[in-house]
Order: C-alpha cells, then sequence, then structure tokens
C-alpha cells in the first residue's frame, strides 16, 4: 500500500510476525515473512508457555541476531517474537488489567471505550496493592462510534502504530466499517492481534472465524498473553494465589440446599437486563466457583431479553449482583434506593434483605478476579467469609480488615511489581 512508503524500514514492529495456524489468504492467513523457527507455540496443551519463555535462555533459530520465541491463541493462531512488545493496543479491561499483571501496564497505548471510565474501575482494584497502578493519562480511546455502534477509525491504528494489538480481530471484523480485509491489512501493516473475547460467554463470532475459534478459560488466556510477554513464571505466581482463593471458597461453602438464588443483571430506566451465571465463559469467574442456584435458569436469556418489574419479582431471586458496579457507570446505591421506593420493586426479597450488591465487571483480568471472588464471598456468604462492607460509588475497594482479606495483596503486589522470583 501507498501508506507504508511513508514508514521508515526497521521498526519495531518488524520485529514480531504473524504466524496463522493454516494456511492460505484471510483472517487466519499462512505464515508471513517468518524467516526462524520458533522455539514453542503455547499450544492447546493448557499451559500456554513458550519453551526458553520468562528466563531468557531460548535456543532458537536467530533473526537479527535476536532469538525468537512463539505464543499462540485462536482465533489468529502462531505468532512469532523476536522482542517484547513495548507498545500495545488493549481494546478491553480483560487485555489492561493482564498487561498490568505482567508488569508491562505502561505499553498500553490505549482502550476501546472511556479510558477514565475503565481506568477508574482498575484503580479501585489497584489501590489495595502497594506499588500497583495503571497510568491512563494520553490513552487513546478507539470507540468513536454512537448511538450504540461501535466505530474504530483505521488510520488511528496507524497513528498508534502498535507492536500488538490485544484485541479479538473476530471483535473488530464485526464493528462498523471492517471487514476480514480491514483486520488483514492491521496485521500486515502495522503489528499482529492477539487477543480472544467471545470467550466471554462461549458466544457465537462472525462467520469468517467460526471454524478456528476456540473458547479459554481466564487462566488460560493468561498463560497465552504471559507468553506473548515472555512473563510466564510472573502469570503462573499469580495464578496460583487465585486457585488457593478458589481452594478457600469451595473447602467452606455450605450445603447446596442452603445456599441462595442469584440473579446478575443490570438495571436501567426500569427495565432489568439479565446474564446466565450457570452457563462457560470468563464472564462468570467470579461467580462460577461458588456454585449458587442461577435465578434465571429456567428463562431462555439472551442479549435481548428484558424484564420489567413484576416480572423479575415473579423469579425473586435472594440475592441480585448488579454488574459494572465498582468505580464504573453505574451508581448501585442509588438504583437500590430507587427501587426500594418503588410499589412492585420494593416487594423483590433482594430489595427486602438488602441483598442488592454492585457486582464486578464481566470483563475482567486476573487482578480483578482476585477482588470480584473476594467480593462475591462476602456477598454471597457473609456468615463464613465475612460481612461485605459496603460500597459507595465511586470509591475505590473497600478497605477489607486484614484477618477477613481472602487473599494476600502483599503477595499480589510482589508478583506484579517484582515478577515471580
Amino acid at each position: 500500500m501507498e501508506r507504508d512508503a511513508d514508514r521508515p524500514a526497521g521498526t519495531r514492529r518488524d520485529a514480531i510476525r504473524y504466524c496463522g495456524a493454516v494456511a492460505g489468504a484471510g483472517l487466519l492467513a499462512g505464515c508471513s515473512g517468518t524467516e526462524s523457527t520458533p522455539s514453542g507455540s503455547g499450544s492447546g496443551d493448557g499451559n500456554g508457555s513458550a519453551d526458553g519463555g520468562a528466563g531468557g535462555d531460548d535456543s532458537s533459530g536467530e533473526s537479527g541476531g535476536a532469538d525468537s520465541y512463539a505464543a499462540e491463541m485462536a482465533p489468529v493462531g502462531e505468532v512469532t517474537f523476536d522482542a517484547v512488545p513495548e507498545n500495545v493496543m488493549a481494546y478491553s479491561l480483560l487485555y489492561a488489567d493482564l498487561a498490568v499483571a505482567l508488569g508491562h501496564g505502561d505499553a498500553v497505548n490505549s482502550l476501546g471505550f472511556d479510558a477514565d471510565a475503565g481506568g477508574n474501575t482498575l484503580d479501585a482494584y489497584y489501590a489495595a496493592l502497594d506499588g500497583v497502578s495503571f497510568d491512563r493519562e494520553g490513552l487513546e480511546q478507539l470507540n468513536t462510534g454512537s448511538g450504540g455502534g461501535i466505530s474504530v477509525d483505521r488510520e488511528l491504528l496507524y497513528e498508534l502504530d502498535s507492536d500488538l494489538h490485544l484485541a479479538d480481530p473476530c471483535l473488530f471484523v464485526s464493528f462498523d466499517g471492517w471487514d476480514e480485509g480491514d483486520v488483514d491489512e492491521i496485521r500486515d501493516n502495522v503489528g499482529p492481534w492477539f487477543g480472544n473475547i467471545y470467550s466471554r460467554r462461549h458466544s457465537e463470532p462472525p462467520e469468517p472465524c467460526r471454524d478456528r475459534y476456540e473458547y479459554y478459560t481466564l487462566p488460560e488466556i493468561g498463560e497465552r498473553v504471559a507468553a506473548a510477554f515472555r512473563e510466564e513464571e510472573r502469570f503462573a505466581a499469580l495464578d496460583s494465589v487465585r486457585e488457593d482463593l478458589v481452594e478457600t471458597i469451595r473447602s467452606d461453602l455450605p450445603p447446596a440446599e442452603e445456599r441462595p438464588t442469584v440473579a446478575t443483571l443490570l438495571y436501567m430506566d426500569g427495565t432489568y437486563y439479565p446474564s446466565r451465571t450457570d452457563q462457560p465463559g470468563f464472564a462468570n469467574a467470579h461467580v462460577r466457583p461458588f456454585d449458587v442456584p442461577d435465578a434465571f435458569a429456567a428463562e431462555e436469556v439472551t442479549y435481548e431479553t428484558a424484564y420489567d418489574h413484576e416480572q423479575l419479582l415473579e423469579i425473586d431471586p435472594d440475592v441480585i449482583l448488579h454488574q459494572y458496579g465498582i468505580a464504573s457507570y453505574y451508581d448501585v446505591g442509588a438504583t437500590r434506593e430507587e427501587l426500594s421506593e418503588h410499589q412492585v420493586a420494593g416487594e423483590l426479597s433482594a430489595i427486602a434483605n438488602d441483598r442488592f450488591y454492585p457486582s464486578g465487571d464481566p470483563v475482567q483480568g486476573p487482578i480483578m478476579n482476585l477482588f470480584q471472588l473476594e467480593m462475591t464471598a462476602k456477598q454471597l456468604f457473609p456468615e463464613r467469609f465475612g460481612e461485605w462492607p459496603g460500597y459507595e460509588h465511586g470509591d475505590d475497594y473497600p478497605d477489607i480488615p486484614a484477618d477477613e482479606r481472602l487473599f494476600d495483596r502483599d503477595e499480589v503486589a510482589s508478583i506484579v511489581v517484582g515478577g515471580a522470583e
């Protein structure tokens, strides 16, 4: 393209080369411009690591005097690197939080939506972790759409000149004005894609991606992104904290018949928008370990499902978890007050019993997930995991007394700031 003529030769992104797992043209094209053999692929065996990753002892073939390494994630396949990415586009909080967790938060140059709104959510959790932060000053907002449409200007991606796009290319295919050719153009002329977002709810990706798509758990996504940054050991240490937390939760759950029915939803302008908690996907990674009855289990819930007050009262969940409730878009405390004064909504058991809670962001990364697991434990089972102290809209995650914390903040901060050593 003519655009390439204006670009200096030998930029950093030349050191990162796309190598898809399927030969042929299009979104999942085969290897292009790869001069060396990758040392490892982080393939579907679940460990997500490349040989010689974090230790720097990779002995793979050389390209330009540098050792190359590889990371792999559906739908893009394998990406070969000669250097760790230093300028990275991140579309969602999942990948921004992952970058911070891996010690590379300063590489992020953008977010899909309002950087302040998303950054506020990260700040609210990171405030409890000494030395951990996300500098969102100067971050570009990628989405410029209005009226519910999503629009991302391809020229902005050229201006950002990212080494790596931490975003699902299949998501971009679904955006206004984008198609397979546009995704390929950015891959070939700017930098590779590396992301998987339809694992959020195991929803169906756009048609061009369906044959090659795979669904991952949150740890599996983390392992693959860690391989891209050569931070496998750091991620393994952080995920060990999550495993211990989940074990703490599961070992102290009450019998199944004593667990409350739980509804996860959004409330806007008199309407409730439900989501299922008993279905796969990393959106439920902070609720699934509790194995609670889903209040909507008997319902046909889609993205278009909506209930009025009377319909939700017929279901009448014991607990309502309102998504995006921590330093984000919704003032859940004000919503609870509004519903308590409503003639019908005030009869909801969750309102009458003060069990209408601010809950987490379903597009969660590994640090967010730790806090959201702890929060959910205290909201669902305060008698076993300690009382949820309440939350004021816009505040940081509440200060939990040291003896009531379900994971060690200092351990997490040490891993994120200092690595796994």
